[in-house]
């Protein structure tokens, strides 16, 4: 079994961060493991409080994985402040394993900051020249190029201008635009676009981790990076189809549609046996 880490904060309501990260690895069938770098009082309408995780625990815990159980790939989601992205570089650098997919969380689905202003500066020195992929949707890819993105043309600009910063791949995700969810993916060749129709829902919280990591899985079992974002873009759009208006705010996507809908074999058949 394919085996991959999240390196990320909590989200004690389960749509988003380390517990969606874990839904999403389990859906696909790979091993998931966490590294949780903040523990985060939040829910679906606001973030209450923040408790970062000391940077020698963080070390550990990536120790712990990497000296034992190994990764086939790495996910790496919310990182609050500039002392935890240097640990969790520090140890990138020392490990150097593949396929790491960088989702820069910046804000919540409803706004509320998850990274320290002053930290993005290290994030694009440190974090960003370490990824194979990264992640940023409009206002993230905003902060990251400081450029404004207002069409296609400047999501264009800013995948190119992020890919100059280090990462080897850039995907701006258009959830944040209007029309249909466009991304915009950026190999240092060429552009490729994903899109898929704009679901009518404000229950989205978590998009953002869950298409990450749902990247990161198909990369670890051995997907091209342009069929792991085309399985990726399908898997996210099926959960928010389908999801689940828990909540008084922002509700999250279903993980495990086909699962709820369908429900586990009562009799394994004989090829399991």
């Amino acid at each position: 079994m394919k085996k991959v880490l999240s390196i990320a904060g909590s989200d004690c309501s389960g749509g988003a961060g380390i517990q969606a990260d874990l839904k999403t690895f389990s859906a696909h069938g790979v091993f998931g493991m966490s590294v949780i770098v903040s523990v985060v009082a939040e829910n679906t309408s606001r973030v209450i409080d923040i408790q970062d995780v000391s940077p020698d625990m963080i070390e550990k815990q990536i120790d712990a994985i990497f000296e034992d159980i190994g990764v086939d790939a790495v996910k790496i989601g919310m990182l609050s402040n500039t002392p935890c992205m240097k640990a969790v570089a520090g140890k990138l650098l020392q490990y150097a394993p593949q396929n790491v997919v960088v989702d820069p969380v910046m804000y919540a689905k409803n706004g509320c900051p998850l990274m320290n202003p002053d930290a993005i500066e290290t994030l694009i020195r440190e974090i960003i020249p370490l990824s194979f992929v990264l992640t940023p949707n409009i206002p993230e890819a905003e902060k990251i190029s400081g450029i404004k993105i207002e069409n296609v043309g400047d999501m264009e600009k800013a995948a190119g201008l992020i890919h100059a910063l280090g990462a080897k791949n850039v995907i701006v995700k258009g959830g944040h635009a209007i029309g249909d969810a466009l991304d915009v993916l950026f190999n240092g060749a060429g552009f490729q676009h994903f899109s898929a129709g704009r679901v009518n829902t404000r229950n989205t919280h978590g998009t953002g981790c869950t298409y990450s990591s749902a990247i990161t899985a198909n990369l670890a079992l051995g997907m091209d990076l342009s069929s792991a974002v085309s399985h990726a873009k399908r898997y996210v759009t099926t959960a928010i189809e389908h999801s689940l208006p828990l909540g008084h705010g922002c509700g999250p996507t279903n993980h495990f549609y086909e699962l709820y809908k369908y429900g586990l074999r009562k009799e394994a058949s004989a090829d399991d046996k």
